[in-house]
């Protein structure tokens, strides 16, 4: 439920939502509605919300044709930025290894992880692959808990709003909005062997973002958490 509050609760926009909000209309329904809600949620929210981005979400939505990339870009133009933190890479290669998060998916990891060692309030995504996927949501909490870490909200911006209940269904569905964006994930990730090198790439990008004028800012209170213990490579 939403609550009138006077501060902002903190959203970090995965790049499918932003795909979804610079995208042309679909005349496909499903397409289409997530269209639409994801829209509300981004004009009609923003007194309530502050979205947040981070690196490896420029990374992603830089991706695709110079056209379409320029228009998420531009969609998200003024936001703030996470910093990448080697406490979010430590929680990235947690959620790896236990396979709450594919081994090729790295990037989603890092997603959650840096969502989650800034105490951000929700994470919302339209990416059902390894996200906002009701057989990993459990398994992503159980990991960050045993962390040591308090769990994040991770919703579709549907739920984010409460206008109504998305159903996931088992069946097969050609969306090509979002077979984009894995397209783009799998991309991305092919390039790296282990979180060490993907976010090497990320700090290296990060910097020139600065220079660029992106505004970057950490969320991360240290007092907040417990140590994260990197795992034990000899195992």
């Amino acid at each position: 439920m939403l609550h009138y509050i006077s501060k902002k609760l903190i959203v970090y926009i995965e790049p499918t939502v932003i795909s979804y909000l610079v995208a042309r209309q679909s005349a496909d329904v499903t397409l289409a509605s997530w269209q639409h809600v994801t829209r509300q949620m981004w004009e009609d929210y923003t007194d309530r919300f502050e979205f947040v981005i981070s690196p490896i979400v420029l990374s992603e939505v830089r991706q695709g044709t110079p056209t379409a990339a320029a228009r998420r870009l531009e969609a998200i133009r003024g936001l703030r930025v996470l910093e990448i933190l080697p406490e979010a890479d430590t929680l990235a290669q947690k959620l790896l290894d236990a396979g709450a998060v594919p081994q090729n998916s790295r990037t989603d990891a890092e997603h959650i992880a840096l969502a989650t060692i800034h105490s951000t309030d929700y994470l919302v995504s339209w990416n059902h692959k390894h996200i906002v996927n009701a057989n990993k949501l459990g398994h992503i909490k159980k990991v960050c808990q045993e962390a040591g870490l308090q769990p994040i909200t991770i919703c579709t911006p549907a739920e984010l709003i409460q206008e109504f209940e998305m159903k996931e269904t088992q069946e097969e569905y050609t969306n090509p909005i979002l077979e984009e964006c894995y397209r783009i994930k799998d991309e991305i990730n092919a390039q790296f062997k282990t979180i060490e090198e993907l976010s090497a790439y990320l700090k290296a990008q990060q910097e020139e973002d600065k220079r660029q004028g992106w505004k970057y800012v950490s969320f991360f209170d240290a007092s907040k958490h417990a140590p994260l213990e990197k795992p034990n490579d000899d195992i």
